[in-house]
């Protein structure tokens, strides 16, 4: 009698967890949809803000641990500590493979050593995740623009202006690839 009590709690105890965890995580998608719009819109003198909190909220990977080792692999990275940040980040993806901004932490210490192919995997990654991640898709711009693929690299950056025309340089660098490859300005 005593563990169908305690299953009882137990059960009740997750259906409480479950009832206040769906309506949090419909409103954290709620409002990271509205920050993307504030982001998007190119008149928006508040897009700094929407940027940071876009980015805070995609460095959330919903476990401390986790967040602990992004957190770990971005001081490496910053430290050009290239080999660390990559050992950090990949046992992040080990343990959270649906965290699209571990996938692009790596890609850019991946690109740091200039392993091109090992970075667009990982951007990949990021993309099928998170298709508006608009750093793994100036990654991928760029890699593209590196490797002579001035087309796809344009297409790319077009893509990125339209989720984040505030991004620095933007603008200047589709005008460069339009004239380069005699590209229709859109």
């Amino acid at each position: 009698m005593a563990c169908a009590f305690i299953s009882k709690r137990i059960v009740a105890a997750l259906l409480v967890c479950v009832a206040f965890a769906a309506p949090a995580a419909a409103q954290e998608a709620s409002d990271l949809d509205t920050l993307m719009t504030e982001l998007a819109d190119p008149d928006n003198d508040n897009w700094r803000r929407a940027e940071r909190k876009v980015i805070d909220a995609w460095s959330r990977s919903g476990s401390d641990s986790m967040d602990f080792l992004l957190q770990r692999g971005r001081d490496a990275i910053e430290e050009e500590e290239w080999a660390s940040a990559i050992d950090h980040l990949s046992a992040l993806i080990d343990h959270a493979p649906d965290f699209a901004e571990a996938f692009h932490a790596r890609a850019t210490a991946f690109y740091q050593q200039d392993r091109f192919g090992l970075a667009m995997n990982d951007i990949g990654a990021a993309l099928a995740l998170n298709p508006d991640h608009f750093g793994a898709l100036s990654g991928l711009a760029v890699i593209l623009q590196r490797t002579g693929n001035s087309e796809a690299a344009l297409e790319v950056w077009r893509r990125v202006e339209a989720i984040h025309p505030h991004l620095q340089d933007v603008d200047e660098t589709i005008e460069r690839l339009e004239k380069e490859t005699g590209a229709t300005p859109l």
